[in-house]
């Protein structure tokens, strides 16, 4: 293994070679230029062209997203970026973004936090590849714009719009290996000032097993037949529908909500220890919001955001059990009987938001945002928190930024000596931590029309979240772990500097970013002894290991960051590399030292490339084909093992039927089909070792989406696009 990843370094360094050699100082490429064209808000809040926005952005546009044809966000990120990681599981997935974790992670949907948080991963099913119009990711430290969960950096999903014009109607169906599928459904319609539309999504898994062999030491005997799942089948879908009004041309107000199901299905084996399963897991989640937009000038937009979400997660019994629980008449008792079909609430996380935004433009090439958040969390969890099971958090913050452009204009002939300053600093008040000021100061120079040079500083805050603090569970897989929250937690805060350079010329982009991010009292689950398990813990299990959340005393990641893409014609070529060092300490109370121990998940080395090629036949039918690899060193773990070092490879193609009569009804067709995997690696680590990756080996999916779009404004639109995507091809 350690030679085909080699073998895969080698060609990363010879392909982003053969990109600089063969680049032409004339080339052009309309579809370069329309990328870098393209408007950004997640870096400052703010709109701003993709190659003048001061904050590094990287971007995954539509026409991105169709061609590589992802079956899920993970599987999109991890394939279209070197930045992240993942190892997903049952409790959703444990994502890294250079070198932090899920807590440190922001995702937002439309600038608005994804809420469903499942025992500390976030549950990316809520996300509808589908719905996607272009990802956003901001690296580094955010939280003087966005708040708690920025450390290490902000995904925004941007999801497609409805003009509220005409009818709209979409399907996207998609079938794959191992029972895959995805339905999308759209909806949207308008009637005078009222519009409507509504977003249904399924997805669906058989699951696969890559294994039946348990880790050896961690059981009394060698187990070869265990009936544990690699990834376990589920079913999740969800409904969403948004409701706009426009009482005038300079307002808007909405409304908008979601429900959405989860269930996980678990086998059941013969072995106790191990594999016995007596409960499904099922997640409901639930979201209401309303907000309006104010365009009270060309220089002034103000907008109100109130957001409720509800994440509850349930266990679903197979089998007649005896657990700790609550009779029907709310008293605790142990061993209480559950029967087939009856369900127990594990956690029931609730969280209100309110937040009020100004942009305004002013003099001497200014632009200030400002904005007031309050945030209500609300945790109940019965088995697994003290205090009668229900916790509570409040949060306030005020934010200012500004934006110093002095020598700006709109001319896209004048571009270059642009220099652009942000500024920015948020007050958050916490109920339990009180006071704290969050800066950050970023800044941009572009000598000549081809060079971007950027520069970033920042701080991160962040408090305890009341899981981290209260909650304790006992997972029992390969032995039994306990999990321990910590009420002595202290807020984490960061240090974050990047510097960058951007270079574009023609259908050429090369950026090299480097950075440092340096987290204080950093909080992550660390082993304990078992002599430290709260006592009634100790005489009811036989504990494997103990984990409790604590304060690291001080931690550093440090990386680098290459991005390269050319395009000449039909063809591109691109990729990402990223290097990654981590470093922590902690305390050992035990033995009255200082040790330094791993961030769990880190890997040195990530790389991801693609080649794909795109043509518009004289016929009215346009072919895509992509070809896509991705590779990772060894990832490193306190527990359980370190993944395996992995490369795999990916072709796709989409086809695009473009006859004028199907057009000229608003009808789009649009067929895509690929091989994931195709030299078939499986990683055959035994269960309850760290994977390398979860794949099941070669995989095949096929997908057709029909959409109807008629209305005026969309077949106007329509027409445009044609004509753009024609040049882009042709």
């Amino acid at each position: 293994m350690k030679t085909n990843l080699c073998v895969a370094q080698r060609t990363m360094v010879v392909f982003l070679a053969c990109m600089c050699l063969v680049l032409p100082s004339s080339a052009q490429d309309t579809l370069q230029t329309n990328r870098l064209e393209e408007v950004v808000v997640t870096g400052t809040g703010t709109q701003h062209r993709l190659k003048d926005v001061p904050v590094q952005t990287e971007v995954i546009t539509r026409r991105e997203l169709e061609q590589y044809g992802g079956r899920s966000i993970e599987d999109i990120l991890s394939g279209l970026t070197a930045s992240f990681a993942f190892s997903e599981d049952d409790m959703g997935s444990q994502m890294q973004m250079n070198g932090l974790g899920n807590s440190y992670i922001l995702i937002l949907i439309d600038g608005k936090r994804l809420h469903g948080d499942n025992g500390g991963q976030n549950d990316l099913g809520l996300i509808d590849p589908a719905r996607i119009e272009r990802i956003e990711i901001v690296k580094g430290a955010a939280s003087a714009l966005y708040g708690s969960d920025a450390i290490a950096g902000v995904i925004n999903i941007i999801t497609r719009k409805y003009d509220r014009d005409g009818l709209l109607l979409e399907n996207t169906t998609r079938g794959g290996s191992y029972g895959d599928l995805r339905q999308h459904n759209s909806v949207g319609f308008a009637i005078g000032k009222f519009s409507s539309l509504t977003n249904f999504q399924l997805q669906h898994s058989n699951g696969w097993q890559n294994t039946t062999i348990e880790d050896p030491h961690q059981t009394e005997f060698l187990i070869t037949d265990s009936r544990n799942m690699t990834v376990n089948r589920y079913t999740n879908w969800q409904v969403a529908e948004r409701l706009t009004y426009t009482p005038a041309s300079n307002w808007e107000l909405y409304a908008e909500g979601s429900i959405y199901r989860k269930r996980i299905y678990r086998p059941s084996g013969k072995y106790a220890a191990v594999d016995v399963k007596t409960y499904d897991l099922q997640y409901r989640n639930a979201s209401v919001s309303a907000g309006a937009k104010w365009q009270a000038s060309d220089k002034a937009v103000v907008t109100l955001d109130i957001d409720w979400n509800r994440h509850a997660y349930y266990y679903v019994f197979t089998d007649t059990t005896l657990v700790d629980g609550y009779d029907p008449y709310g008293n605790f008792t142990h061993y209480f009987p559950y029967f087939p079909g009856q369900s127990n609430l594990q956690s029931d996380q609730r969280r209100t938001m309110g937040h009020l935004k100004g942009i305004f433009d002013l003099p001497a090439k200014n632009r200030l945002s400002a904005g007031l958040e309050v945030r209500h969390d609300w945790l109940k969890a019965p088995m697994r928190v003290d205090n009668g099971g229900t916790v509570t958090d409040d949060t306030e913050a005020l934010y200012v930024q500004d934006e110093w452009m002095p020598n700006w204009t709109n001319s896209r002939a004048h571009d270059k000596n642009i220099l652009q300053l942000t500024g920015g600093l948020r007050l958050d008040r916490n109920r339990q931590f009180g006071l704290h000021l969050t800066p950050k100061l970023s800044a941009m120079v572009k000598p000549t029309s081809w060079l971007n040079l950027r520069a970033a500083w920042s701080q991160g805050f962040k408090t305890p979240t009341p899981k981290e603090q209260h909650y304790r569970y006992v997972r029992e897989m390969s032995g039994t772990y306990l999990y321990l929250g910590n009420t002595d937690l202290r807020p984490q805060t960061s240090n974050y500097g990047s510097v960058s350079a951007e270079v574009n010329i023609g259908g050429f982009s090369l950026s090299v970013t480097g950075y440092i991010n340096k987290v204080k009292d950093m909080i992550a689950l660390n082993t304990i002894p078992n002599y430290r398990a709260p006592e009634e813990y100790q005489t009811q299990y036989e504990l494997h290991k103990t984990r409790q959340y604590q304060n690291l005393e001080d931690a550093r990641t440090i990386g680098v960051d290459v991005n390269v893409r050319y395009t000449v014609k039909d063809f591109a070529f691109g990729g990402s590399y990223t290097y990654l060092d981590t470093e922590a300490h902690q305390y050992d109370s035990d033995h009255e030292r200082m040790t330094e121990v791993v961030i769990d998940g880190m890997a040195h080395h990530k790389a991801n490339w693609f080649a794909t090629w795109n043509h518009r036949f004289r016929c009215p039918y346009r072919l895509g084909l992509g070809l896509y690899g991705r590779a990772s060193s060894e990832r490193y773990y306190q527990i359980n093992g370190n993944g395996k070092p992995y490369h795999l490879w990916r072709l796709s193609s989409t086809h695009d039927i473009l006859c004028r009569a199907i057009q000229s009804h608003g009808l789009t067709l649009r067929v895509e089909a690929g091989v994931d995997n195709i030299f078939n690696y499986v990683d055959r680590t035994p269960h309850g070792l760290h994977l390398g990756t979860t794949s099941p080996g070669t995989t095949v999916y096929a997908s057709l989406t029909i959409r109807f779009n008629q209305g005026k404004a969309q077949f106007k639109s329509f027409k445009t696009n044609s004509k753009i995507n024609s040049n882009e091809e042709d």
